[in-house]
C-alpha cells in the first residue's frame, strides 16, 4: 500500500470569499471538524500516514488545527508556496524532495470523499501509468467540468463544464501520480495538472494518464452553497 501522501492546500479558495479572507478554504469546518483534519484523519485510516500539506494562502489558519499530525495517527511535513502559488503541478514538483517517495496519492485539500484507497492504488500498480485519477460519472456537468476517459480507462484529454462535458467522468479530487511526472518540471514555475503537465503527457505518451473509475461519494466546498451544503451533511 501507497503511504506517501500530498494534500493541495495552497489555493486562494476566490470563489469562497469573503470567508477565506479569514482562513483557507482547507480549514473551513464541516460538521464542526476543519476539513484538512477530515482527511488526514481520512488518509491514516487508509493507511497513509506519511503527509505533506501544501501552503500558500493564510498558512496559519492550516498549521493551527494540524500541527505534526500526530493526534489523527499520521506525520504532517509542510512545503511552503511563497510568494506565489504553484499550481497543481507546480506544488508537487515543489513539494517532491519533502515527498520522498517515487509513488504517492495527491489529494485536494478542499473536497472530501469516503473513496477506499486500496482499489486505487492497486489499479495504478496493475498498469504501466504515471498517473491514476480517481473518477465518477460526472452528474453534472453545467457545474463541473470532466475527464474524457476510453472504455480501457485511458483518459484522452480534459473539458471545462458546460454542454461540453456532458457524458464525462468526474474527478473527485484523488489520484496517484509518480513522482517522475513531475521531476523535470522547473521548481518554482507555476503550472497546473490538467490543462497542463497531463495533456502533455497525454499526447506524448499515450496510456500514462488513466481514470479508475467508482462509486465514491464526493462532497464539495467550492461556493458559499456547497460549504453550507455539506455542512449539513456532516451534521445531520
Amino acid at each position: 500500500m501507497i503511504r506517501h501522501g500530498l494534500i493541495l492546500a495552497a489555493g486562494l479558495g476566490t470563489r469562497l470569499r469573503p470567508l477565506t479572507l479569514e482562513r483557507a478554504k482547507p480549514a473551513m469546518t464541516v460538521g464542526g471538524v476543519p476539513i484538512i483534519r477530515r482527511v488526514i484523519t481520512w488518509l491514516a485510516r487508509e493507511g497513509v500516514t506519511e503527509i505533506v500539506v501544501n501552503l500558500h494562502h493564510l498558512p496559519e489558519t492550516i498549521t493551527s488545527v494540524v500541527g505534526d499530525g500526530s493526534d489523527m495517527g499520521a506525520r504532517v511535513r509542510y512545503s511552503w508556496e511563497q510568494p506565489a502559488v504553484l499550481g497543481s503541478a507546480g506544488g508537487p514538483r515543489h513539494a517532491l524532495p519533502i515527498i520522498g517517495a517515487s509513488t504517492f496519492f495527491i489529494v485536494n485539500g478542499d473536497t472530501l470523499t469516503d473513496l477506499p484507497l486500496r482499489g486505487l492504488a492497486e489499479a495504478h500498480a496493475a498498469t504501466s501509468a504515471l498517473v491514476t485519477m480517481a473518477l465518477t460519472r460526472n452528474r453534472e456537468p453545467d457545474k463541473y467540468g470532466g475527464v474524457r476517459m476510453a472504455d480501457d480507462g485511458q483518459i484522452s484529454g480534459f473539458v471545462g463544464r458546460g454542454p461540453q462535458a456532458a457524458g464525462s467522468y468526474h474527478f473527485i479530487g484523488v489520484q496517484v501520480a509518480s513522482a517522475e511526472v513531475f521531476a523535470e518540471l522547473v521548481d518554482g514555475e507555476p503550472i497546473n495538472s490538467t490543462h497542463g503537465v497531463y495533456d502533455a503527457l497525454i499526447a506524448s505518451r499515450p496510456g500514462s494518464v488513466r481514470g479508475y473509475l467508482c462509486e465514491a461519494a464526493f462532497w464539495d466546498i467550492g461556493t458559499p452553497e456547497d460549504l453550507a451544503r455539506t455542512d449539513a451533511a456532516f451534521t445531520a
